[in-house]
């Protein structure tokens, strides 16, 4: 393709389909053109001079320092454009500073082999300190790390980290057992750092992590963990976002083996694990960072204005720069391919994407700040090219962006013209949440508003919600449990302490400001270690202003573990919304229907999905309503699948949970049929329908159905044997795990995925009964509707059998 053709003629070949979602968009899709023009003229330029994508992000492979296996030549690579001469030195020889010289060719790389020794081994051993010396185009000689160094240390006595060699024995290389999970759709996402995991007051470890966390992760419902502060960073206290060296695991929690080992667990739990990765921008450090590694203030980075941040005061990249794109976009393929990583979580999108990195620039969601001067179309046209890597090599990989502007298309795929994220944080919805709390009392808060506020997202364009993340948890901020127990967060949390009246107003509102933030506010949400269960320290890192005490950079992983504390009861809420989402799926719904906002009895009320699921959220600080008329789309009777006012959660316990609600023929709020309820004050319910039969999902069936069953029975007639022992209303029962079964009987067949229901201490599995009805009733030929029918048929049987 010319580099001259005109912008119509490199259109984005899916850009009517963008178009058509959002009309506003037409007069902006020149711009928009001319943006995946750009972005086909650099991946036109890979595939013609680079060999592709797929060649050209290998460069990890190749670039930096590696042992020939056939060999044991040591072979090092290194772009240094503005060096006048490149060395190697370490322990290998002494630190002898000129013996090893690298030579140049005519793009800057520099190169040299090294031959093994006398004795055939590696002249450079694993696990020794390795350095470059640049001489600079002043004629200076410094130090400085490979950039593409996969192991440094801090060097003893010093707060400067040297490169280590990292060449392990086979047997100490980590051998992947579990197979990558799918993609998923609905993300419950755990955000967690490693080094802060451990209640002790230290830097906690990969192993640690592995062992401790990993299972209270899956516990509490999460099916995706985000690791925050892997990629190397010499300053601890930065939350892993000033990251010094790219291609390192942090080496303060372990070794890189460890940390595969740590994902490998992960995903034979079945989670996804994403990496917060930092492209955004670098640290300044210039002794152990990027900064100045050739003697210039250009390299990775402009090499004006334009390549500092001053508010963050750390280094900007210059994405269009060959050797650039190159060290960046193969650091994504390594943590994919290397680690396996699941995908990323993209810090500092909205830094990226503006000229102003978005510094004081209150962004009012017209689309003249979107699609103007003001967007820098390097950083954009960068992020395609990121999401092509991921999406092209690793199809199954997750992309979020942590963008705050609102940048529309940020979340479409390329081919419309977009950048190809798969989701955004929802960043505007803790503000909300402590904006309410700190300046307007429980009666003034406007429920309509707030409803907004968690709806307004662009349609199609996918959103992680969270009412809260590491930002509010560091010390300077405060947490949504401390605004609202505040002091009596440390004096009156124990079970047999008074209730008073601030703690029973925190419990109440924790619970509802988590679900309706998890229910409303985008198709995915994010937990921040120890907020599930209202954490009461903030999270201090060592630095000079504490001493460098590590007393506060920790998470007290015991207090809802121990039984007479109140944080129990908030943990088990946040287990129980990830279950009742699990059950009903309603992130991957797009139906929402807000059926009440009314302001004077602070009610709000509203479904979500085909399930029948009806949310009804009563913030009023002391009203109750009995018999309040709520609609609903479905025809049928309802059931309390969730109550914030149970015993098991610290609430009053005013509601009859067992309860069953028919649906009268009767419209309200815009909605064919409606029910009474008794609503209490600071108490959010769920109600699901008791008798959805059938949902069509692809070309299969997912039957949600009940039916008695004796463990000893499904023990034996189940296929599927993952179980876990669970206590369900002082019953110890046994449950399995999403049984996938196939009945096949001619062609095609049915997959049934029997979901089960643990009810006083039988076992409730579907797996048996479908598996028997349909294969007396099946015979290869019917359609999915008469499929359908005949499950219907047989559930309105074994339902009156239960009831």
């Amino acid at each position: 393709m010319s580099t001259t053709d005109k912008v119509d003629e490199v259109a984005p070949p899916q850009l009517d389909n963008l178009l058509e979602l959002d009309p506003y968009i037409k007069p902006y899709q020149d711009e928009i053109k001319r943006r995946y023009k750009e972005y086909r003229k650099i991946l036109n330029t890979l595939n013609t001079e680079e060999n592709g994508l797929d060649v050209f992000t290998s460069a990890y492979t190749h670039y930096g320092m590696h042992v020939d296996c056939c060999t044991n030549e040591i072979k090092i690579k290194e772009w240094v454009p503005g060096a006048r001469a490149v060395y190697v030195r370490g322990d290998f020889n002494n630190w002898a500073e000129k013996q090893y010289s690298l030579q140049r060719n005519e793009w800057g790389i520099w190169t040299i082999t090294i031959p093994p020794l006398s004795d055939g081994s590696p002249a450079i051993k694993h696990g020794q300190a390795i350095k470059l010396l640049i001489e600079t185009p002043y004629g200076e000689l410094l130090d400085r790390l490979c950039p593409w160094s996969r192991y440094v240390q801090r060097a003893e006595n010093s707060n400067v980290y040297h490169g280590v060699f990292y060449n392990p024995p086979d047997n100490q290389i980590y051998k992947f057992k579990n197979p990558q999970p799918k993609k998923k759709d609905r993300l419950k996402i755990y955000e967690a750092h490693v080094g802060i995991s451990s209640w002790k007051g230290e830097v906690a470890t990969y192993e640690n992590f592995r062992l401790n966390v990993l299972p209270r992760i899956v516990k509490q419902g999460y099916n995706t963990v985000q690791l925050m502060a892997i990629m190397e960073h010499a300053y601890y206290a930065s939350f892993g976002y000033q990251v010094t060296s790219f291609f390192a695991a942090s080496s303060r929690y372990g070794t890189p083996e460890e940390l595969k080992a740590l994902i490998d667990d992960a995903h034979g739990y079945g989670l996804t694990v994403l990496l917060d990765i930092v492209h955004s921008h670098a640290c300044k450090n210039t002794f152990d960072g990027l900064n100045m590694f050739d003697g210039t203030r250009g390299c990775f980075f402009h090499d004006n204005a334009r390549g500092y941040h001053d508010l963050w005061d750390s280094r900007c990249f210059n994405y269009m720069e060959r050797e650039v794109m190159r060290f960046l976009l193969s650091n994504i393929r390594y943590w994919l391919e290397e680690f396996k990583f699941d995908g990323f979580r993209y810090d500092g999108v909205s830094s990226m994407l503006y000229h102003s990195h978005g510094i004081a620039h209150g962004f009012s969601g017209s689309y003249n700040e979107y699609f103007g001067l003001a967007t820098d179309t390097d950083s954009f046209n960068y992020l395609q090219l990121a999401n092509t890597v991921s999406q092209t090599l690793f199809p199954e990989s997750i992309t979020i962006a942590e963008e705050v502007s609102g940048m529309p298309t940020l979340c479409r795929p390329i081919a419309e013209g977009g950048a190809g994220f798969d989701y955004r944080l929802a960043m505007a919805i803790p503000d909300v949440w402590i904006k309410l709390l700190r300046e307007k009392k429980d009666e003034d808060w406007n429920v309509g508003d707030l409803s907004w506020t968690l709806i307004n997202r662009r349609w199609s364009e996918k959103n992680i919600a969270y009412s809260e993340s590491h930002d509010q948890a560091l010390v300077g901020d405060k947490t949504i449990a401390h605004w609202l127990f505040d002091s009596q967060i440390y004096s009156h949390m124990e079970v047999f302490s008074d209730r008073t009246p601030t703690v029973e107003r925190g419990l109440a509102l924790h619970k509802m400001i988590r679900l309706l933030t998890y229910a409303l506010g985008g198709e995915g949400w994010l937990n921040f270690e120890g907020n599930e269960f209202g954490h009461p320290e903030w999270l201090d890192f060592p630095r000079q202003g504490n001493n460098n005490s590590f007393h506060y950079a920790r998470r007290l992983f015991y207090l809802p573990e121990d039984e007479k504390l109140r944080y129990k009861y908030l943990n088990a809420w946040d287990q129980a919304m990830n279950n009742c989402e699990e059950a009903y799926k309603w992130l991957s719904d797009k139906n929402t229907f807000i059926s009440r906002r009314h302001e004077d009895d602070k009610l709000v009320v509203f479904e979500r999905g085909n399930q029948g699921l009806l949310f009804i959220f009563n913030f009023h600080p002391t009203k109750s309503f009995a018999d309040y008329r709520v609609g609903c789309g479905k025809p049928g009777k309802y059931k309390i699948v969730l109550n914030s006012d149970s015993s098991a959660f610290d609430g009053l316990g005013r509601v009859d949970e067992g309860q069953v609600f028919a649906a009268e023929d009767y419209k309200w709020d815009e909605r064919p049929y409606s029910f009474k309820v008794y609503t209490p004050c600071r108490t959010v319910l769920v109600f699901a329908l008791t008798d959805i039969l059938v949902t069509r999902k692809s070309s299969s069936l997912t039957c949600h159905k009940w039916l008695k069953d004796e463990p000893s029975t499904c023990n034996e007639r189940c296929s599927n044997k993952q179980s876990q022992v669970i206590n369900v209303k002082g019953q110890t029962v046994r449950t399995f795990d999403m049984l996938d079964c196939e009945f096949k009987k001619g062609s095609p067949y049915v997959e049934i995925a029997a979901r089960k229901i643990p009810m006083d201490n039988k076992i409730i599995c579907s797996h048996h009964i479908w598996f028997e009805c349909l294969n007396d009733l099946y015979n290869g030929s019917e359609t999915t509707d008469q499929i359908e029918e005949m499950v219907n048929k047989y559930y309105k049987t074994f339902y009156q059998e239960i009831n």
